[in-house]
């Protein structure tokens, strides 16, 4: 997915982020309902995706057809899909299905309760790659996950016989995979899920870089700080590069905060350039 498709997608997980702490597994599966719906309607896809209509026009033809149908925020969130420029009828299925996924990760997260989130996506990793590792060294396994003759309904009860103690999350994306992979291999869309959940514990993992080890009364003060400023219970690695002279950066997710010396001098040899000028 590349071009306008991409910068449409980003958005919408962008604007997602306000929905998932309270989000719950229905609504998991009531997206991935509508891209069932959308993956059966080729008319329906360019109807969504046509560049000549206006995106309240297709915002609108979503609400028609599901207002009633699904929850609230399950519409919503198709209709903002369905209002967004898309470069291929078939890049705003591809974006439900990351934006479901996403959705059943960050429940995965809530379920860890006050702990970190962290051990919540972990676990669901972990049955995920659990459920591949399992299939892929197995070929009648694969053969029978991907037999056309078998109903969606039977590739996803075998599935899930193969995991007993996965999660609800885990078993909700594994049913997924293998009874809707869309044209890929269903331990290829398992990783893909993987992936997404992998990109979700990055929230909750501070790389911190020092110039020098820290006192354990540093490290503390700098936890609670993190904490505080995150909003969340953070896991700290720290690691020392002598290279800074001084300060810290701390880097958590694609965030990347910088109070070493070595930058500060970075930035005010910038400015005496600029003034030179």
């Amino acid at each position: 997915m590349a071009g306008a498709s991409s910068e449409s997608l980003a958005a919408a997980l962008a604007d997602l982020e306000t929905t998932l702490p309270t989000a719950s597994l229905s609504l998991a599966r009531e997206l991935f309902g509508i891209l069932a719906v959308l993956d059966g309607s080729a008319g329906l896809r360019r109807a969504l995706t046509d560049p000549s209509r206006e995106g309240a026009e297709k915002s609108a033809l979503v609400h028609s057809l599901l207002d009633g149908k699904a929850s609230g925020d399950a519409v919503e969130i198709t209709a903002k899909l369905a209002a967004s420029r898309w470069a291929g009828a078939r890049d705003i299925s591809d974006a439900l299905e990351t934006i479901a996924s996403t959705v059943a990760c960050a429940v995965a997260e809530q379920g860890a309760g006050t702990a970190s989130g962290l051990s919540g996506l972990e676990k669901l990793q972990n049955d995920l790659f659990a459920f591949n590792n399992t299939v892929e060294g197995n070929h009648e396994l694969q053969a029978a996950l991907t037999e056309q003759q078998a109903s969606p309904e039977a590739r996803r009860t075998l599935a899930l016989r193969l995991v007993p103690g996965a999660s609800e999350e885990a078993r909700l994306l594994i049913g997924q995979a293998v009874s809707a992979p869309r044209g890929a291999k269903p331990t290829a869309l398992v990783e893909k899920f993987a992936s997404l959940a992998a990109g979700r514990q990055k929230r909750w993992i501070a790389d911190v870089a020092v110039a020098r080890p820290l006192s354990d009364g540093q490290l503390v003060r700098l936890q609670d700080g993190l904490n505080t400023l995150y909003g969340r219970e953070l896991k700290i690695n720290t690691a020392v590069e002598p290279s800074l002279v001084g300060g810290l950066r701390v880097t958590v997710g694609d965030e990347v905060l910088d109070a070493s010396t070595v930058t500060r001098l970075g930035e005010l040899r910038r400015q005496l350039a600029a003034q030179a000028r």
